[in-house]
């Protein structure tokens, strides 16, 4: 399984190098440096500040929670996004390393895990709206050339198949206790058996509150315009004069493609080429668009690097404080 990760995430890096050596080495260079240091800090600050918002989505689908676990869902899935951008895995690897943050501040496992697995639902619902939000967009604002009718009925066809997947996996959290069983074995690997039945029991009472996971969603849905607000705002330090609605249409398509590629490891090569193709739909050069995509990436491994490197250092404390003598 590693290997085959591997010669993917291989298989991403070189489609990533070939578009930026076809859009232009140089081009692509002059514009990503054109931020400038300011500007860098500037998108790492507003990229920090989104994941209060993300914390609060999960947070809210807590039941009886303390209060002290808003803090916590906010490191944790400050730790499930920096894995899932840094290090070599899916970005189910990252969800995995997630809980594992929850439960070394002690939130039980089995909370941590079925808390988590609603807020990746729900962050798809939201997803799925997102997404044709951005479509609506595109169908009114792109030209209408050859092709785009071909294009628009694919992209509606992707958010019906992902409503339609979105609501069987929900459907099975509710009733399918072999998914459950599943989900509990990589979540708790440790617990496996004496903790189906009980994360059967959490799901079923975060589920038993529909205004939770309403405002889950509702939040989620915030954190992807949110997101769409960042990437705006990296257009204008390179000079491209961007409407939001355009670069919300792309960012929601970006992050479309990049959840179809789950198992790619970082969205490798799939997010350079989907901003590749769609920047230049709304009339932003495809040079811009591997510039945003470069800069995102950069700004993800100046955040989570340090991120992940406190996260080992609380596990290394964990380890020591749990041996014998």
């Amino acid at each position: 399984m590693r290997y085959r990760l591997l010669i993917v995430a291989l298989l991403g890096v070189a489609l990533a190098v070939y578009l930026v050596r076809y859009v232009g080495f140089a081009a692509v260079f002059s514009a990503a440096t054109a931020v400038g240091w300011a500007g860098f800090g500037l998108l790492c600050l507003y990229g920090l500040a989104l994941f209060p918002l993300l914390g609060c989505a999960w947070f809210v689908l807590l039941p009886r929670a303390p209060r002290r676990y808003l803090s916590l869902t906010v490191w944790a899935r400050m730790v499930r996004d920096s894995a899932g951008e840094v290090l070599p895995f899916s970005q189910l690897g990252g969800i995995v390393l997630g809980v594992r943050a929850a439960t070394l501040h002690r939130m039980p496992p089995v909370l941590a895990s079925g808390s988590m697995i609603v807020d990746v639902t729900t962050e798809l619902l939201a997803q799925i709206a997102y997404a044709t939000l951005g479509v609506a967009i595109l169908i009114t604002r792109s030209p209408h050339g050859a092709g785009a009718s071909l294009r628009t009925t694919a992209l509606v066809a992707g958010i019906v198949l992902a409503a339609a997947a979105a609501g069987v996996f929900l459907v099975l959290q509710r009733q399918g206790r072999h998914l459950t069983e599943k989900i509990a074995t990589r979540l708790l690997p440790s617990a496996a058996g004496a903790a189906t039945k009980a994360l059967g029991s959490v799901l079923d009472e975060i589920y038993r509150s529909p205004t939770r996971v309403a405002l889950s969603a509702t939040i989620h849905l915030l954190g992807w315009i949110a997101g769409a607000v960042g990437a705006w705002i990296a257009y204008r330090l390179i000079g491209v004069h961007a409407q939001l609605a355009a670069v919300v249409a792309i960012e929601s398509l970006v992050y479309a493609a990049r959840s179809v590629a789950v198992v790619v490891p970082n969205a490798l090569g799939v997010q350079e080429a989907a901003y590749a193709a769609l920047a230049p739909l709304f009339g932003i050069g495809a040079e811009f668009g591997l510039a945003v995509s470069l800069l995102k990436r950069a700004r993800d491994l100046a955040i989570g690097i340090p991120v992940l490197l406190l996260w080992q250092g609380v596990e290394g404390r964990r380890a020591l404080a749990d041996r014998p003598g």
